[in-house]
């Protein structure tokens, strides 16, 4: 039984996360021909305010591209 989990900031409508859910499903089921009945894929969502990349606080980052 293959389980995919996917972290990333919170944001994304509830359409974008069931396509991306929908998209791993469909490349797990068609890569390793593993029965469709048998993937798990869960999401873990985490605030901008607990994630920083190259020093940078997602939450400064999304301010600036904002801008």
């Amino acid at each position: 039984m293959p389980l995919i989990q996917v972290n990333m900031l919170a944001g994304r409508t509830d359409e974008q996360k069931e396509r991306l859910l929908r998209a791993i499903t469909d490349a797990v089921h068609e890569s390793i021909d593993a029965p469709v009945e048998s993937i798990r894929v869960w999401i873990n969502e985490f605030p901008h305010e607990h994630f920083i990349s190259a020093g940078v606080m997602a939450t400064e980052r999304r301010r600036s591209n904002e801008r």
